[in-house]
């Protein structure tokens, strides 16, 4: 077996679909990469058991063969390389030697024939949409997604496509945010939930990818297509929680305010706040907005008033600064509104001029009891 390949293209790539390998992994073969040559391609694959990725590069060669090679080694070696063309020979002493311009290096190397076989989506659905798309719904929902793996299904983004537009939901049962976009749709109705790993690769994939991406999906897996790579992954198992049910429909008292004003405010309040608990106290009343904290451990206290507009009763609400953060970091408008009903009811975060047409953001954050 010999190719060669570009060290900058091959280094490009193997950062990328690396990022699936764990630190640490049950099964040997898993830490390696594996190179399937067949001809002028190469399609190098990484997997965990639960997502594979694969991508596939140019290169000259005569041979067909797969064999698997030390990710880590490899990816530290082509690191300190300028740009040149490398030279992979397989040897009769069972290590791969690559060949560069002031040297050579032997790998010793496994049978592709170990390497775990990659996932037959059968009979899959298909949708199609565009990756920087695709990115901005993954930005606005993962971070959402729960950490609890006694609630599995809650450690994952909902994907919801419908033949009018398709959505995306995550929640941690603390917070929620839906991500709606009416510009694209399925052909059929589909629910499915993806779990977090896949979407973190792919987020940092798409930005920018102005592109079709093609999501393919089944029952238990799903396979994103975009360029020459794609991503396969299981699909989490169980029913995601009616969700549209914890929406308040009634909210009466509505806040508008400039975000990062709001969000800069919030930051500096939640200082003071109670490190357990980190609670933060909204008080609206007329035009303005009061923000205040309290560590009673500590004797630590923060106030701070803005400008706003309001609509509604007077209301005292608390909620947990990190959410208000979090939230507020992801979103793009100039303004937001807060709607609220009751002090112990969810509150909703909307953009107001973010400038997207056929995009809607729900953004819900359950409050916390307010220490009086």
């Amino acid at each position: 077996m010999k190719f060669i390949v570009s060290s900058e293209v091959l280094l490009k790539e193997l950062q990328v679909i690396g990022g699936i390998i764990n630190s640490s992994n049950t099964l040997p073969i898993l830490d390696n990469f594996l190179f399937e040559i067949n001809n002028e391609s190469l399609v190098i694959s990484a997997s965990d058991l639960e997502t594979t990725m694969s991508t596939s590069i140019s290169i000259e060669s005569k041979d067909t063969e797969s064999i698997a090679l030390p990710a880590r080694i490899l990816i530290d070696t082509l690191k300190t390389f300028a740009e040149q063309p490398l030279t992979f020979i397989k040897t009769e002493s069972n290590t791969v030697e690559i060949i560069a311009n002031n040297g050579k290096y032997a790998l010793s190397y496994a049978s592709g024939e170990d390497f775990p076989k990659i996932i037959n989506i059968n009979n899959p659905s298909t949708t199609i949409i565009n990756g920087d798309v695709l990115a901005k719904a993954i930005n606005s929902t993962v971070f959402a997604s729960g950490n609890d793996d006694l609630r599995p299904i809650m450690t994952g983004v909902f994907f919801q496509f419908t033949s009018e537009n398709l959505n995306f939901v995550a929640t941690d049962a603390h917070k929620m945010v839906k991500y709606s976009r009416l510009d694209f749709s399925a052909d059929k109705t589909a629910e499915f939930i993806v779990p977090k790993k896949p979407l973190q690769l792919l987020k940092g994939i798409m930005v920018g990818f102005d592109h079709d991406v093609t999501i393919e999906y089944n029952d238990s897996n799903a396979q994103f297509i975009f360029g020459s790579s794609k991503i396969t992954c299981r699909l989490i198992d169980g029913k995601y929680p009616n969700y549209e049910a914890v929406i308040p429909k009634e909210n009466p008292n509505n806040l508008v305010i400039d975000r990062a004003l709001f969000l800069n405010s919030v930051r500096r309040i939640s200082i003071f706040s109670n490190k357990t608990t980190h609670q933060i106290r909204l008080k609206m009343a007329g035009t303005s907005l009061n923000i205040s904290a309290e560590d009673f451990d500590y004797n630590n206290k923060a106030e701070e008033r803005l400008d706003c507009e309001y609509s509604g009763e007077d209301i005292q609400i608390g909620f947990n600064s990190r959410f208000l953060i979090e939230m507020l970091n992801n979103l793009n408008s100039d303004k937001i509104q807060l709607a609220m009903s009751l002090p112990n009811r969810a509150g909703l975060i909307t953009p107001i001029s973010n400038n997207i047409d056929n995009e809607e953001i729900t953004m819900l954050v359950m409050p916390v009891m307010l220490n009086d």
